[in-house]
């Protein structure tokens, strides 16, 4: 596939010449991943090789390598590059053999292919001796993607998120770092940059590099862009495919982002959820399936998402030493930490099959069941989420995260494992925890949450303006600005914030303060919890603002859950050892949806409302010193109904007057005009070529291409224009530059010089050529001036005829004077001269010419 690809990527560019195209197209498989991508400005290609930090710099005219420089701009000595092959010296000796048979051609063109083969190789042998020698082993400075601008620089982005530009000498000119992801695209067209990242976010910069804004695309890396139809399209490395206004971000985004705003009822879809969040100490022990069954009796009821937390599955001094390697390779979980999740997995299957079964009144194969969809271990610390079956289709983007707390913030022995999911297109993110103990260690366990909530990171970035819910229709995608903070941005805005809901569960080890442990037993046995609530450390730092800030909890009924003594059931239960540890709420679950008062109704803007219906502790669970809790959540959420969005998004484009003038504007192309339609040359001749931008608000963008070529009869007629497309200049025509911008009421000067040469082509109109011998007729390009706006698709084209009359044809057929105002045939007379500025001055002289 990528070989195909690259194979196609190469039609329609002017690296080398058509004979080169075709050969780098037929051998593209011995290139492996070498060479990766080739560009050209008309004047120059480019061979990046990917693996590598090096760059190759050809000539695309005379197909000389000219230099190979790595990613800090170090050129390598020519003199390491004399195993290179010569295009050139290549082509001159293939020259000498003068087809003669049809079987000697046959034989030519293999030799060509082969001579284009190694010459290929040979690059990318180049390529890797310079990083060889560079000794360039940082693999997060490795080049990932490559663009070339319409004002000839080139952008090149990095894995560790870096994007450098370049000018066509390679010169590096600046690098800029916006985002910590890999670069694995980029894309230019027009006055603007995309960068497609690895965390799925796509960035929007000028030719400058200013970041003009950027949304989260995809929940999974970004691996190509391709702009078609006013849309830049975006594919993700899970198959899906958007589309991005090339408008935006831009003036049409406020207008449409109100319009489609205010129709938002009809796009809106209500769904409600049922969540089920356990925590449970286990103590390094092992339960029953009758423990588990006692506790988790409760997804037997309409539960659709079930979230499990534990802590201590497993500790000591070796196995925490262990973790923190595995952690460190990238291998989490262990042993013990896999019997608990098949444990669960087990106790939840059967649950659900006895439910079936008294439903039905028989044995159904129909019954719904839980299937887990993501689990993250960290030493003893264990979380899982079980979804329910009908429910996995609006449930995605399973992602994991760590954070140690324990001994210099190294080791797991305390911290917290997080869980990110998408659910109905929205963010919900479920954390375990297990800090500090100890009755006086409140800061400790106030600084181990500071320290989860901001360091927390997922490995792809979440959604903060729900950007992906805003799917193909996207013209007015919730882009966030230049000053913008995101996910893990320079401000440092923690990921943790950015969901639409967020549950905190585990051991938080927050005790009872200024109460005796026979105190505290008696107000257990009298059930008096509100006096023993006072008390509560954690409640009083949450209302001081020292911990959990904009989290709230449910009304505790339940009894303190620590400490027992295990295989003790009852309130009697509690630690009867020597030290007596006064009771306490160690075992907490917190949340925080997505609503800024408590009034607030579920909505667009306020997208995820939640309710506890249920907050208990099971205390009939003896198998720790721990009793397990669970919260039941009643979830309200709001979401967007992509089908009907993109159909008023469509209308309003249609039917709004205001849109459709500004995009009017916007695609509307800029008056401009040429100095001249002709132009003819001798050899080492230059002519200055003028454009003039005419309108005084929009730029222009320029582009010059070859369409055709054709030799001059002796009639002076011209032959048969042979189509060139895209494949560059002959060999004696030079246009710098070839495409730029003019600012408004401005002229750009083009450069046609024309350069003697000895032909290199084997036939010449049918008519073998020798390779000493110098090809002296006259010939003519047809040069066209596409002229682009800022966003538009179409141009407005200019055409010019450039001929090259060679000074002895010249003394034969052209003994006029120059001057002359004759013309034989279609012979075109030499353009006139006249020197004038770049500034405004040239306008008022250009003002009234006319283009072809």
């Amino acid at each position: 596939m990528e070989e195909r690809h690259m194979a196609s990527s190469l039609m329609g560019k002017s690296f080398i010449d058509l004979r080169s195209q075709v050969a780098v197209n037929g051998f593209s498989s011995i290139l492996n991943s070498d060479i990766k991508c080739l560009l050209s400005d008309n004047i120059r290609a480019k061979v990046w090789s990917s693996g590598y930090l090096s760059f190759a710099l050809w000539d695309a005219r005379t197909r000389e390598l000219l230099k190979v420089f790595n990613i800090d701009g170090q050129i390598e000595n020519r003199a390491d590059l004399s195993l290179v092959p010569d295009f050139a010296m290549e082509d001159e000796i293939k020259m000498k053999i003068v087809a003669s048979s049809k079987k000697e051609k046959t034989q030519s063109s293999f030799g060509f292919f082969q001579q284009s083969r190694n010459a290929i190789m040979g690059a990318a042998d180049a390529v890797r001796r310079v990083a060889a020698k560079g000794g360039f082993l940082d693999d997060s400075r490795r080049i990932e993607a490559l663009t070339i601008t319409i004002d000839g620089m080139i952008w090149v982005g990095c894995a560790n998120g870096m994007l450098i530009q370049w000018d066509g000498n390679g010169n590096r000119i600046q690098d800029i770092q916006p985002h910590p992801s890999a670069v694995l695209c980029l894309c230019s067209f027009r006055s603007k940059i995309w960068a497609g990242y690895a965390s799925g976010t796509v960035h929007a910069l000028d030719l400058d590099g200013n970041k003009l804004g950027e949304w989260v695309a995809h929940s999974s890396p970004v691996l190509k862009m391709a702009i078609g139809a006013g849309y830049i399209y975006t594919l993700a490395k899970h198959g899906g495919i958007r589309g991005w206004s090339i408008t935006s971000p831009g003036p049409l985004d406020g207008i449409l982002y109100s319009e489609l705003t205010a129709k938002g009822f009809l796009y809106t879809r209500m769904e409600n959820l049922t969540i089920l969040s356990g925590t449970w100490n286990v103590a390094q022990g092992r339960a029953s399936k009758g423990s588990l069954e006692s506790w988790l009796h409760s997804a037997v009821s309409d539960v659709g998402i079930i979230v499990i937390g534990l802590q201590e599955v497993e500790m000591g001094a070796g196995f925490l030493a262990m973790s923190a390697v595995r952690e460190s390779v990238g291998r989490d979980g262990s042993a013990v930490g896999q019997w608990w999740l098949d444990m669960i997995d087990e106790t939840l299957h059967d649950m659900m099959e006895r439910k079936s079964q008294d439903v039905m009144g028989k044995q159904s194969h129909q019954w719904r069941k839980f299937e887990r969809v993501g689990s993250r271990q960290l030493a003893g610390m264990l979380i899982a989420v079980w979804v329910k079956d009908n429910l996995k289709p609006d449930v995605g983007d399973i992602d994991a995260a760590a954070v140690p707390c324990g001994f210099g913030r190294a080791i797991g022995n305390k911290g917290a494992v997080g869980l990110r999911l998408r659910v109905y297109d929205r963010i919900f993110c479920f954390v375990n925890c297990h800090f500090a103990a100890h009755l006086e260690a409140v800061g400790r366990r106030n600084a181990d949450f500071d320290h989860v909530y901001c360091t927390m990171t997922f490995s792809r970035q979440s959604n903060l303006f729900n950007a992906g819910a805003a799917g193909a229709s996207s013209a007015v995608q919730m882009v966030r600005g230049a000053n913008a903070t995101g996910a893990n941005s320079v401000e440092g805005m923690p990921e943790l914030s950015e969901a639409d809901m967020v549950v905190f569960l585990g051991d938080f080890n927050y005790r009872l303060d200024d109460v005796s442990y026979d105190e505290a037993r008696d107000f257990i046995s009298q059930r008096s919890f509100d006096w023993l609530r006072e008390r509560d450390q954690l409640r009083a730092e949450m209302e001081a603002g020292n911990v959990f800030q904009g989290m709230r909890e449910a009304v505790i009924t339940f009894a303190p859950t620590y400490k027992f003594d295990k295989h003790v059931a009852g309130l009697s239960g509690y630690d009867s050892g020597e030290k007596k540890r006064i009771p306490a709420w160690c075992d907490r679950i917190l949340y925080r949806d997505s609503r800024r008062t408590l009034g607030s109704e579920c909505s667009l803007e306020c997208p995820v409302i939640s309710s506890v219906s249920r907050y208990e502790s099971c205390m009939d669970v003896t198998d720790s010193d721990h009793k397990p809790v669970i919260c039941l959540f009643t979830v309200e959420i709001a979401h967007i109904d992509e089908s009907v969005r993109r159909q008023e998004f469509g209308d309003i484009v249609r039917s709004n007057e205001e849109v459709r003038c500004k995009l009017q504007e916007l695609c509307k192309i800029p008056e401009t005009i040429v100095s001249t339609n002709n132009i003819i040359l001798q050899n080492q001749d230059t002519s200055i070529l003028r454009i003039t931008n005419k309108c005084t608000e929009s730029i222009a963008l320029f582009e010059i291409v070859c369409q055709g070529e054709s030799t001059i009869k002796d009639d002076g007629q011209a032959s048969y224009h042979h189509p060139r497309g895209s494949f560059g200049f002959p060999r004696w025509l030079q246009v710098t530059p070839a495409a730029g911008i003019i600012k408004p009421d401005h002229v750009a000067e083009v450069s046609v010089h024309i350069e003697a040469f000895h032909t290199q082509e084997e036939f010449v109109d049918g008519v073998p050529q020798n390779w000493w011998c110098e090809d002296d007729r006259d010939k003519e390009a047809l040069l066209v001036v596409k002229v682009h706006g800022r966003y538009t698709m179409e141009t407005r084209n200019h055409r010019i005829r450039v001929r090259h009359c060679c000074s002895t044809k010249m003394r034969k057929t052209d003994p006029k004077p120059r001057d002359s105002v004759q013309t034989q045939g279609n012979l075109l007379h030499r353009a006139d001269y006249q020197k004038l500025s770049v500034s405004f001055d040239v306008v008022d002289h250009l003002r009234n010419l006319h283009s072809p």
